[in-house]
């Protein structure tokens, strides 16, 4: 709705939400960051979100080559988070699909893609033809109510062989259906030799929690807290194994 693309842009652009937003928010929103049912009047800023930093700093220690180089696909790329990150390091080819065509312009008066393209995962096929990108990054949008699991291979379909996937997912007890779901078809792909896992790398300073039904026991409740963690792939340079098949 108007209001939750509101709500949204307000998070990734660090701004205070409205007191007129702070009701009955979904719990995930935008790029995963997780708000509670009731959320506080604070600036969002705060929630110290750290996922586009650490996907970023985990792919720029796996990708060959110079990153200006590189053509890297965002996606659910929101007003541009990830590509900031990007564009510090050097990465100058960035593409990016997001199901919002309000964060789509959030994200092109910025100008930080080359291209950007309407386009809802798990409901319709990216944009691109098979084997374009030289990475593939899905950054806080692996949760429940957002990207399905079943969405997975059409990301593999994008990649070049040799190419990198970096995905993140919150590892908080709200969280945790979703994540074994995940971690399931990640690694049913991982065994039909579609990928192989180069990184798992769980982070205990996620981001802020807003709501004491994001924290619980495995998580690092003690600083406020919740968890996550990043997982990087690097798809199969040869012809892939049975059972896997690009999405339609």
């Amino acid at each position: 709705t108007e209001a939750v693309s509101h709500r949204r842009m307000a998070l990734e652009e660090g701004r205070s939400l409205p007191e007129t937003t702070q009701k009955e928010v979904p719990q995930t929103l935008g790029h995963g960051v997780a708000l509670g049912a009731a959320l506080c009047p604070q600036d969002v800023a705060a929630l110290q979100y750290r996922a586009p930093q650490l996907a970023v700093d985990c792919l720029t220690q796996a990708l060959p080559g110079p990153p200006h180089a590189a053509l890297i696909l965002d996606v659910a790329c929101g007003t541009g988070l990830v590509a900031a990150e990007l564009q510090a390091r050097g990465f100058l080819q960035l593409h990016g699909v997001d199901g919002s065509p309000g964060m789509l312009e959030q994200a092109r008066a910025r100008g930080l893609y080359q291209r950007l393209s309407l386009c809802t995962l798990g409901q319709e096929p990216l944009p691109s033809s098979e084997g374009t990108f030289d990475a593939v990054l899905v950054v806080g949008a692996l949760s429940d109510g957002q990207v399905p699991c079943s969405a997975v291979p059409e990301l593999l379909r994008v990649t070049k062989p040799g190419g990198l996937l970096c995905l993140t997912t919150r590892t908080n007890p709200s969280n945790l259906r979703y994540k074994e779901a995940l971690e399931a078809t990640l690694a049913r792909l991982e065994q039909a030799r579609a990928w192989e896992r180069l990184v798992a790398w769980p982070v205990d300073q996620w981001e802020l929690a807003t709501s004491e039904l994001e924290v619980g026991p495995g998580t690092s409740d003690s600083d406020g807290f919740i968890s996550g963690i990043v997982y990087l792939y690097r798809k199969q340079e040869a012809a892939q194994a049975e059972g896997v098949r690009p999405s339609a």
